[in-house]
């Protein structure tokens, strides 16, 4: 006799998957902008509103940190809340938006044309930086997305 489980789909608003990816953006922008403080690198992610600023970089950080948070909770509040799905759609989030910003984006928004697609060490460590950013974003949502 074989048993069978069927796994219970819970429908989540869109609204509160992105709000609870928003708080777990905010936590994985914390750690990933500390690690930028400690590089240098917050005053060029100012440049971005014209302020070469580490203040205003951080700012601007955490600002996109909240926006990728959410869109990454819209998208895995469709998957199972469970920390291994965290750490792997996290550190995958991580990646894709270090292609997107980190080697895409950032570069044109600079007007550094040139750089778009350049890998070297600062670039290594930018997805190091990112798979940080993602994993502990991912982390953070399956507690946050269990309360939806």
């Amino acid at each position: 006799m074989t048993t069978t489980t069927i796994q219970e789909t819970k429908i989540v608003s869109p609204a509160r998957a992105a709000s609870s990816g928003a708080i777990a953006g905010l936590g994985g922008g914390l750690v990933f902008g500390m690690m930028m403080a400690m590089m240098g690198m917050l005053p060029m992610v100012g440049m971005l509103v014209r302020q070469e600023n580490s203040f205003i970089g951080f700012i601007v950080h955490l600002f996109i940190s909240a926006v990728i948070g959410s869109i990454y909770g819209i998208v895995a509040s469709r998957h199972p809340s469970t920390y291994l799905v965290g750490i792997v759609a996290g550190a995958a989030n991580g990646i894709i938006w270090w292609i997107l910003g980190a080697l895409t984006m950032m570069p044109i928004l600079l007007g550094m044309n040139q750089m778009v697609f350049v890998i070297g060490e600062p670039q290594w460590i930018s997805l190091m930086g990112h798979i940080v950013f993602g994993v502990v974003t991912g982390l953070l949502f399956v507690p946050l997305s269990r309360r939806l």
